[in-house]
């Protein structure tokens, strides 16, 4: 998607970049509704015909060929109808999934930032609920617009063809209504708008709480959310009412429109036949006329409150595509393979910029090295892992890993040289392969059983009812948390890295199943840069260095077996005291 779209998301580009690739069901859309308009055009001719011709005595052959065709254009004309729905139909899921592919890809590539301010709710709102109020837009309101406008022009022709006083009657007359129904649509707008704010509120709140309901429930709070979510309730009342009333009002006046035209067209139509200059047929053609004049004008208006929909749902959607991510990709070249170097110079970095989390952090780890990261719950740890897979950028400093600065990194490059387990792992509703591998079909089944071996999973892999294609619940059910951290770990080696981040990796692991990975561990550690960051001094006996933060500053870095061995180190301090202990 362009810069420039998503600096001024207008009708006219959106339905350039979603309609053009489908411009042929376009035309076929646009062909099918000029041949439903001739078809309600002809009609009221053979009638008016019919009408006449029964008023003079004529034949019943005549009268009932005319009956017949009059039938046979109306079953046509619904046929017409049926078949354009089907075709504005797929043209409209077709851009609407388009364009909910392109909203989901955008907000993929925002920052971190954008995420934590923002609730899951509320983001699947502004992709299906924004998108969803576009699906008559693209599929019918446009062209029918259209459609619609020929009709009104091609009926007010046919008046004028029978009669030019009503011909000029009736066409002030639309004229007049169609200018009331523009000026009386663009008052609903901002009303739309808020109604689309208050829907992304409710369903934020409502995603959030759907899922933490175990926790909600186990500790009494579903009083409060039922309470919150009258609240939100009694305060989307009165922005819906508003709402419904200005359409309503754009609806009103459509109804006083068609009272004062079809009373028009009747007392011109009188007039005119008591001074003989109409026929019966003629009088009714008139009044059929008028009649159907008022169908696309009532479509018309419905068309116009679909695009005031649609134009707050361009608004929000414009809005959510105006946020850009700062993190790009950088331009320099590729990491290398195998264990990374890393270095970080003067960093300084905080999620806001007048309170640092972390501050003139200097480091260099060699490659193959292992750095033990140590530090109190809040000291800026996994601060720090996060700035390294740059989910956020640093204020100051620069951070290099195998040589190459971290902004000049391409980010998928950087994803694939860095991997991470943490203690909270995320499962999808997806198979075991695709857990595993990321839905990254080029890796083989055999690659993936033979690391489960190795992790120690073998015998949880030969349980799995339909093997690597059992489906697992997006929660985990039915894992234990130690078989899922294992997952963890299984998709690392399944990556192949050059640097690998544990952050506390095993700290919810029971003792034999955290023996059962240390095996693993090691063989996932060797020939790779390491980093672990924990709370407990076990998980940290295989590191090579050791960096204490404390108040997002480095109070210690150094090899570890030198700062185990000196009485002044608070390492050694912390193995005496116990870490465990000291760093709760």
């Amino acid at each position: 998607m362009s810069t420039a779209l998503k600096d001024s998301f207008t009708y006219r580009e959106l339905l350039t970049l979603y309609l053009g690739p489908q411009w042929r069901r376009v035309c076929w859309l646009i062909l099918l509704l000029l041949g439903g308009i001739i078809l309600q055009l002809i009609n009221p001719q053979i009638l008016r015909q019919f009408i006449d011709s029964a008023m003079q005595g004529a034949d019943i052959t005549p009268l009932m060929l005319a009956g017949a065709l009059f039938m046979g254009l109306s079953l046509l004309n619904q046929a017409l109808a049926v078949i354009n729905t089907y075709v504005s139909e797929n043209v409209a899921w077709t851009a609407t999934n388009q364009l909910r592919t392109d909203l989901v890809r955008h907000c993929l590539q925002l920052d971190m930032a954008f995420h934590k301010a923002r609730t899951s709710g509320e983001l699947i709102e502004r992709i299906d609920g924004d998108v969803n109020t576009l699906a008559t837009f693209f599929s019918q309101a446009i062209v029918r617009l259209f459609g619609n406008g020929l009709l009104i022009i091609g009926v007010l022709l046919l008046l004028f063809k029978e009669q030019w006083q009503v011909g000029i009657a009736i066409s002030l007359f639309a004229l007049g209504g169609l200018l009331i129904l523009v000026r009386i649509r663009r008052v609903a707008i901002p009303y739309w708008m808020k109604t689309r704010e208050k829907d992304a509120e409710f369903f934020g709140f409502l995603g959030e709480q759907l899922a933490g309901t175990e926790d909600l429930r186990a500790n009494g709070a579903t009083g409060y959310v039922m309470t919150r979510f009258y609240q939100i309730l009694r305060s989307w009342l009165p922005i819906n009412i508003r709402a419904s009333l200005a359409s309503y009002g754009t609806w009103g006046s459509t109804l006083l429109l068609f009272g004062i035209g079809n009373a028009l067209a009747l007392g011109i139509s009188i007039y005119l036949w008591s001074r003989h200059e109409l026929s019966p047929g003629g009088v009714y053609l008139i009044f059929y006329y008028t009649n159907l004049l008022s169908a696309p004008m009532e479509q018309i208006r419905t068309q116009l409150q679909q695009l005031q929909e649609a134009g707050a749902g361009i608004e929000r959607i414009r809005q959510l595509l105006q946020a850009q991510p700062t993190i790009l990709d950088g331009s320099g070249p590729d990491l290398p393979a195998g264990a990374l170097e890393l270095e970080i110079n003067d960093l300084t970095f905080g999620y806001n910029p007048d309170e640092p989390v972390l501050q003139g952090i200097s480091l260099q780890l060699a490659e193959g090295r292992v750095l033990g990261v140590l530090g109190r719950t809040g000291s800026g740890k996994t601060t720090l892992a996060r700035l390294l897979l740059r989910l956020y950028e640093p204020q100051q400093g620069e951070i290099l890993l195998g040589g190459v600065p971290l902004r000049q990194t391409r980010l998928s490059d950087l994803r694939q040289h860095i991997g991470m387990v943490t203690q909270d792992v995320q499962l999808f509703h997806a198979t075991v392969r695709d857990n595993l591998t990321y839905f990254n079909r080029a890796i083989a089944d055999k690659r993936i059983i033979k690391v489960l071996s190795q992790i120690g999973l073998v015998n949880w892999y030969k349980n799995l009812p339909e093997g690597l294609d059992t489906i697992l619940g997006s929660d985990g059910e039915g894992l234990s948390a130690g078989e899922a951290q294992l997952l963890a770990f299984t998709r690392v080696f399944l990556s192949d890295p050059g640097l690998i981040i544990m952050d506390e990796a095993s700290s919810r692991l029971d003792p034999a199943t955290e023996q059962l990975i240390e095996r693993a561990v090691d063989t996932l550690l060797s020939n790779r840069t390491g980093i672990i960051i924990a709370h407990r001094l076990g998980t940290i006996q295989r590191a090579d260095d050791i960096l204490i933060i404390e108040n997002g500053r480095i109070l210690e870095y150094g090899p570890r077996a030198r700062l185990a061995a000196d009485p002044q180190s608070r390492f050694y301090q912390l193995l005496q005291t116990g870490l465990e202990e000291v760093l709760a």
